[in-house]
């Protein structure tokens, strides 16, 4: 299916469409609302008292990035897959969220989103698995388009932004290098030293844009990515896409280690720059070429 090109980034406001106007999405407009399961019935995103209530955006070819981690809290199916992975099929079990994680010498490695925690018939803990959930950052301004929007939703949802400045696009380099890939660093080394259980729950787009894991049968994983769509419809729905399991050091390793281009393009961006700070002047004698000092 083609996707046509939007003329603005907003896809989904305070859980809704932007182009939805049932009373429901209405009523969760006026009222700031999240839909998703977030710690108070309101939205938090940015600011408590001025929410920046963009759930995801557009990307440039007309696909949906979730910007929000509470979105992925829709119907709680990430709980679901994730206790599936952790837990035996007959375990009683329930989802604890931001939970602190404390390193040897009680200094914080951060909150985990999610902690799934399996009991007995006496709530007494018999296992536990970390869930993650990574949204994807944003290069760009989002809340300006949002404040338009919220001004008259009726006359704006179909609003041309596209030459507005600082237009708001998925970030995903910065999403997986400057937080997914701490977050399994500090949080991930913690649980992993424990050989509990782990999962990350993130949208198709921003998986694909990782590099390719190296896949292992569920058996032997101690990671699972979740990994889902949104569907269009009256409300976007988070849908299943697949889930691949991987060892953790494998997939921390592939996620953190840059391809190498050639070397011969880092010297010619040297050599470039060298050329123009020196501008007219003559060549330095005896100075060596930079291809010796490789």
């Amino acid at each position: 299916m083609t996707l046509s090109k939007p003329k603005h980034p907003l896809a989904e406001v305070f859980g809704y469409p932007v182009d939805n106007f049932d009373p429901e999405a209405t009523r969760h407009r006026q009222h700031r609302l999240c839909p998703f399961n977030n710690k108070v019935p309101n939205c938090t995103k940015d600011k408590a008292n001025d929410p920046l209530g963009v759930c995801s955006v557009y990307e440039s070819d007309g696909s949906v990035a979730i910007t929000c981690p509470v979105r992925f809290r829709q119907d709680w199916q990430i709980a679901v897959d994730a206790a599936a992975f952790f837990f035996p099929s007959n375990a009683r079990w329930t989802s604890l969220t931001e939970v602190r994680l404390n390193d040897k010498h009680n200094r914080s490695a951060g909150n985990i989103d999610v902690v799934l925690v399996s009991y007995d018939d006496k709530g007494r803990i018999v296992d536990f698995g970390s869930l993650e959930v990574q949204a994807v950052y944003i290069s760009g301004n989002t809340r300006r388009p949002f404040e338009h929007f919220m001004q008259n939703p009726q006359a704006h949802h179909d609003m041309d932004w596209s030459s507005q400045a600082n237009y708001p696009r998925p970030d995903y380099l910065s999403s997986s290098r400057k937080r997914l890939a701490p977050q399994l660093i500090f949080k991930g080394g913690i649980l992993k030293s424990w050989n509990k259980k782990q999962a990350v729950a993130l949208h198709r787009g921003f998986y694909e844009t990782l590099p390719p894991l190296s896949e292992v049968s569920q058996q032997e994983a101690d990671i699972a990515w979740l990994i889902y769509d949104l569907v269009p419809g009256h409300q976007y729905q988070l849908a299943p896409y697949r889930t691949v399991y991987t060892r953790f050091k494998t997939a921390l390793d592939q996620i953190t280690t840059a391809e190498p281009g050639p070397v011969e393009m880092f010297v010619g961006s040297l050599q470039q720059k060298l050329d123009e700070m020196l501008g007219d002047e003559p060549d330095l004698p005896n100075a060596p070429a930079l291809n010796d000092l490789l």
